[in-house]
């Protein structure tokens, strides 16, 4: 198993210790470190940052929004970004939520399944450098009567084949991803609960005829060292009512559905409920330690060494880090993770 760093969004008033952070992870040896995007800033401008002030460290998008770029762009972009870091990047994709994709982006949500399996092969076929040519239900390239014609991507990507990823949540989601990516973003991935997704990524791959023996399962887990793990875990609480509560509406909440599915029904019911009334602390308090346990690294060393074990035998191949630290902890966190791995004896 390695390690990853998650930025998530950049601009929250932390971008100078966010690359202070990806510079460390980068000399402590990690495996990549991703950034995000929603309707603030853009995480392909971020990661050219992040790639130029980094030597060894891989790049990757989780994610780059599906509804807010032709597949055509982010073949570009896939292919500039790889150029510019020398081989180093990942494209991860994602559909983003009806929210945002109609709200911002102003493209229609239906369909998620169908709109990413077509724009992967579009993304894939123009990073062969093939003349892209494609008829299918959401995308037709060149248009029909017009005077379009097939093109050909004229950046040359460092390497053969760009690693592709999706964040993937509900069951069909993640068959899917088994089906068509090299790897996985899950969010709120619990060793104890993650059986049936795991299923599910294994029945996409055997329906594709592919195994997962190279495949990545690449979740990103809030990190909090400190002596009491109950401490740590009232620094997440935040952020998981926020997501449990605030993504997305009261009827399509994908996270709050996953927890649900977890075993938190009652709790997950709450934390919305209070958050959508505005009662934005009631609902950080409804969030149970358990499932900030179940989904998190927290508490000493030792303990976090003995959760990595869980992550890894639960089939994680590669854990991302999202530090919930005062920006001037960052580092000391990191080099506790990777102790913490060298500890749990699974660093691969």
């Amino acid at each position: 198993m390695r390690l990853g760093l998650n930025l998530g969004y950049w601009g929250a008033g932390n971008d100078a210790s966010n690359l202070t952070l990806a510079k460390h992870a980068d000399e402590l040896g990690f495996s990549v470190v991703w950034a995000a995007e929603a309707y603030g800033s853009d995480a392909p401008t971020v990661l050219a940052w992040v790639a130029a002030h980094t030597s060894n460290v891989d790049v990757g998008s989780a994610v780059l929004q599906i509804p807010a770029r032709t597949p055509a762009t982010t073949a570009m972009t896939a292919a500039t970004l790889d150029s510019l870091s020398g081989g180093r990047f990942r494209l991860g994709l994602g559909v983003s939520g009806p929210q945002v994709s109609e709200g911002w982006h102003g493209v229609r949500f239906g369909s998620p399944l169908g709109r990413t399996r077509e724009y992967m092969d579009i993304v894939r076929a123009a990073l062969r450098r093939e003349k892209v040519s494609y008829e299918g239900e959401h995308f037709r390239l060149p248009l029909p009567d017009g005077p379009g014609k097939a093109l050909r991507l004229t950046v040359h990507p460092v390497r053969e084949h760009v690693p592709m990823y999706l964040a993937a949540i509900g069951p069909k989601n993640v068959e899917l991803t088994g089906e068509l990516a090299d790897g996985w973003l899950p969010v709120f991935f619990s060793p104890e609960h993650a059986g049936d997704q795991v299923a599910q990524l294994r029945a996409g791959a055997e329906k594709a005829g592919r195994d997962l023996s190279s495949f990545d399962i690449a979740p990103t887990v809030p990190l909090v060292p400190g002596d009491d793990w109950r401490t740590c875990a009232d620094s997440v609480r935040a952020y998981a009512a926020l997501y449990l509560g605030g993504m997305g509406s009261k009827d399509k909440n994908f996270y709050n559905r996953l927890a649900v599915r977890m075993g938190f029904e009652a709790e997950a019911a709450e934390v919305q409920e209070k958050f959508l009334a505005k009662d934005h602390a009631g609902a950080m308090a409804a969030v149970p330690a358990e499932f900030l346990d179940a989904t998190s690294l927290l508490g000493p060393k030792e303990r976090i060494a003995e959760r990595l074990t869980a992550f890894a035998e639960a089939g994680a191949t590669t854990v991302n880090l999202s530090p919930f630290v005062a920006p001037e902890q960052g580092a000391d966190t990191l080099r506790t993770a990777v102790e913490a791995l060298e500890l749990a004896g699974v660093a691969g």
